[in-house]
């Protein structure tokens, strides 16, 4: 079965194409890898493609995302990097989504609602949930009606509890949604079960600091193979300090600042 993976971020796209008669238990080397990254030229982006023992480098013509996805899907079946007869080869699309809400707990069909529910979630990922619209509705241009998956970054985080997820703020306002939602959820799931792995005990039987770390960065406590906390919150913003993020500060530093300069 050949399984066709998109991560969409505000700045690169990254793709990898699976071919699994079975689920590893270990990450499997793709037989397709493709990128573009926009961040190069703000004219065009420029795509890469690893197939075949072969490396492509391609300047596209333009910042036309949807374009430049097709053009991206298109090495799949044709030139040096082609791997596939033709589309139909590939079984499903898998998307690593942002922004799920509480909506979502865990991975899901893509359908009509579960797109408007990622349009919806835009103002809380407005970086992230667009891009990941654009590979969805790209794969349905280039493949017809074949199945896609969400995976979203915040379902792992849904079992926090209420009292690590709430705010200490007017109750009203949780319930218009704002609370701690959590995210790099899929990294964190994956590490704590390869811990528990690595170290031959059952993932139910541990507590774990689990730590997410690059220009995003992220810890989060696991309990029996569940998240209970988690340094971010309504926003990636919250937390550790990152590549372009401040994380956690003081509120008290903008009153005064706007109140003496």
């Amino acid at each position: 079965m050949k399984i066709l993976v998109l991560n969409a971020g505000s700045s690169s796209q990254k793709s990898c194409l699976y071919d699994l008669d079975i689920l590893p238990s270990h990450p499997p080397q793709p037989i397709w890898a493709a990128g573009i990254d926009w961040t190069v030229n703000p004219d065009y982006g420029v795509l890469t493609v690893k197939a075949q023992g072969i490396k492509q480098e391609i300047n596209l013509s333009s910042q036309d995302r949807p374009a430049a996805i097709a053009r991206m899907l298109d090495t799949l079946v044709t030139g040096e990097t082609k791997v596939l007869a033709n589309f139909a080869d590939i079984s499903i699309v898998g998307h690593r989504v942002v922004h799920g809400g509480t909506e979502y707990s865990q991975a899901t069909m893509i359908t009509p609602p579960v797109k408007e529910t990622i349009k919806k979630l835009i103002p809380l990922a407005p970086s992230h949930n667009p891009a990941h619209l654009e590979g969805i509705e790209a794969i349905e241009q280039v493949f017809g009606d074949v199945a896609q998956v969400a995976v979203f970054d915040t379902a792992f985080h849904r079992s926090i509890p209420p009292e690590s997820s709430l705010y200490p703020i007017p109750y009203q306002w949780s319930e218009l949604g704002i609370r701690r939602y959590g995210f790099h959820g899929t990294s964190h799931q994956y590490c704590s079960q390869r811990a528990a792995e690595l170290l031959g005990k059952p993932l139910e039987s541990l507590k774990m600091v689990i730590c997410h770390l690059g220009n995003g960065a992220s810890l989060s406590a696991v309990k029996g193979g569940k998240s209970i906390d988690t340094t971010m919150g309504f926003t990636p913003l919250e937390g550790l300090m990152m590549g372009t993020r401040s994380g956690s500060i003081d509120p008290g530093i903008l009153i005064y600042l706007e109140r003496e300069y």
